[in-house]
């Protein structure tokens, strides 16, 4: 299945609507046939729910109460990011039990390998005791220029 990052007000993939609309229904050009609940996140950044596939756009660690990230501790930004997925599964129905596929983007290599304590700690009190499939890949730079780390998540949620 092809996939795409879904912007609020990207006329090419579903028309314009209006911010803080909220489990609106519309038609999703480009991807697979089907009616598709969509959520709107903060700064626009949306995710999309077809029969118990949920997918996330890509989160990074800002705070969702004042839109900045609040730190550049490499650890501490990841730990955000996974808060922000897990927000975000839990405004779909889901929950981290949920999840099959967590996709990283970091911006460094050395900082994911030395802060990988840190992480484990971080993910096991937010995510818990799941491990889905994960990839990390190492990325030149994310949009927001502070952002050292997105994560991207796939959930099936049994009907």
């Amino acid at each position: 299945m092809r996939r795409r990052s879904i912007v609020q007000g990207d006329p090419t993939v579903f028309g314009q609507f209006n911010t803080g609309t909220v489990g609106t229904t519309f038609t999703l050009s480009g991807l697979p046939a089907g009616t598709y609940d969509v959520t709107v996140r903060r700064k626009g950044y949306v995710t999309a729910t077809q029969t118990g596939v949920i997918v996330t756009a890509g989160q990074i660690g800002w705070n969702p109460s004042n839109g900045a990230i609040d730190s550049d501790d490499f650890a501490q930004q990841a730990a955000q990011a996974l808060r922000n997925v897990v927000a975000v599964l839990r405004a779909t129905g889901a929950g981290p039990e949920h999840l099959v596929r967590l996709t990283w983007f970091v911006t460094r290599r050395e900082d994911y390998m030395s802060a990988r304590k840190a992480l484990g700690d971080a993910y096991r009190e937010i995510v818990g005791e799941i491990f889905p499939a994960m990839s990390v890949i190492v990325v030149s730079a994310l949009l927001e220029e502070r952002a050292k780390v997105e994560i991207e998540a796939t959930a099936v949620v049994p009907e």
